[in-house]
This record gives C-alpha cells, sequence and structure tokens, in this order.
C-alpha cells in the first residue's frame, strides 16, 4: 500500500477509491484541484497529515476497497459506467434542486438573501451540466470507445475531426473547473450547506440534496479527469 504525503490526492483517489469517500468527508479537493501533493491538501483544509494518512490507511485496507478497479478496465466500459450513474443522476437530480430551490427561496430568501445567489448559481450549473453532457455523450465519449476498439484490433486509428482528444478534453476539464467554482460558491454561501436555525424542512431537505449533488458530482469529475481522460490520451499517443 503505497500511501505518502507527497504523492497527489489524485493519484491516491486512482489507485485507491475508496479514498475518496474519506477525501469527501474531510473536504479534501481530489477532482479538480487533485495535483496537490497529500500534504498541501491537508494544511489547505487545516488537517493533520498524520491523522489523515492513518484514516486513509484503514479506508483502503484490502478487505474495504471494494470498488471497480477504472483505472485497469475498458475505457468504453468506464465512459458507460459514468454516463449511466453520474450523468443519469444529474439529469434526474437537476429538475428536482430547481423546484426545492425556487420554494425555499421565495418563502426564505427575504430572510436569507444568499438563496437567491444560490438560486442562480444552480441554474447555471444546471444549463452548463446539460450541455457539457451532450457533448460528451455524442462526441468524446463515442471517439474514445471507437478509438480504443480501434487499437485493440490492431488498426490505425483514424485521425478525429477535433485534431487530437486533448482538445475535447481540455474543454471538459476548463467545464468541470467551472461546475466546481459554482458548487464552491454555493458551499460559501450556505456555510457548507449548514441549514440555519429556522430552515423548515424543505430548506433542510434542499441542503442535504445539494451536499449529495456535490458529492456525486466530485465522483462524477475524478473519473473524468483524473482515469478516463489521461488514459484516453496516453492511448491516442501510443497509437500514433
Amino acid at each position: 500500500m503505497n500511501l505518502d504525503a507527497t504523492r497527489t490526492v489524485r493519484d491516491i483517489a486512482v489507485e485507491h477509491p475508496n479514498a475518496t469517500r474519506l477525501f469527501e468527508k474531510l473536504g479534501i479537493d481530489y477532482c479538480c484541484g487533485g495535483g496537490k501533493s497529500l500534504a498541501d491538501a491537508c494544511s489547505a483544509a487545516r488537517l493533520s497529515t498524520d491523522d489523515v494518512l492513518k484514516s486513509l490507511a484503514e479506508a483502503v485496507a484490502p478487505a474495504a476497497d471494494a470498488s471497480a478497479d477504472w483505472a485497469q478496465g475498458e475505457l468504453a466500459d468506464l465512459a458507460h459506467h459514468i454516463v449511466n450513474k453520474h450523468h443519469n443522476y444529474v439529469r434526474n437530480e437537476l429538475p428536482r434542486l430547481d423546484q426545492l430551490m425556487a420554494k425555499v427561496a421565495s418563502v426564505h430568501g427575504q430572510r436569507h438573501p444568499e438563496l437567491l445567489d444560490m438560486q442562480n448559481d444552480l441554474r447555471g450549473l444546471g444549463q452548463e451540466l446539460m450541455t457539457h453532457m451532450m457533448k460528451e455523450e455524442h462526441i468524446l465519449f463515442p471517439y474514445i470507445a471507437e478509438m480504443e476498439a480501434t487499437v485493440r484490433s490492431g488498426r490505425r486509428v483514424r485521425p478525429p475531426m477535433f485534431g487530437t482528444v486533448k482538445n475535447p478534453v481540455q474543454m471538459m476539464i476548463m467545464e468541470h473547473d467551472a461546475a466546481g467554482d459554482s458548487l464552491r460558491r454555493m458551499r460559501e454561501a450556505s456555510d457548507g450547506f449548514t441549514a440555519p436555525a429556522d430552515a423548515c424542512i424543505s430548506f433542510q431537505t434542499l441542503y442535504r440534496a445539494l451536499l449529495e449533488f456535490e458529492a456525486d458530482l466530485h465522483q462524477h469529475i475524478h473519473l473524468e479527469n483524473n482515469i478516463l481522460f489521461p488514459r484516453a490520451i496516453e492511448m491516442e499517443a501510443a497509437s500514433q
């Protein structure tokens, strides 16, 4: 088990999928900000590096680490998993969040004006994610699956219309960063999605739902930024 505070958070998350649960709990960014060393990430989160390493060792113990090893599997299978689990979750959850936010903001917005800013961020995030997922499902993911099948058959990979897979990947990562920024603004405005003392059931439900949405999006972005995209770039380069 290779756990070292000098390794990046991203590398640890890729090698040990169960580590993402602990990172989520501790507020350590393993998707968009996963390029930091674990020591730097702990320092930024004001956490003891030794304590985090100890917790990581427990979280990624062989008996507990039953997550799929996407770092080794078929890229097409990983893309299919992302669509079925994460894209479908976003499509199903966004309308619910939008309705909850509208209800809560209309009732509590005067006493909690941060809700109005959060509502704008949520709507913008939803529009961006819907367009983003369409581009992945109709352009990038099909190309990755076709490229993988071509490489495995020993044939030459055809040049894509976008020149190289690096180009759409770079765009997707930029859009991931923008989505992460929207969620961070909502988190900061809501004190970490902590419902205030006067929150009704709908208010509490909204913040719980936003926490769940945030956790799913972090895992979603992690699978793409840290596993699918780097492996696709590496495969394309090796096929040249």
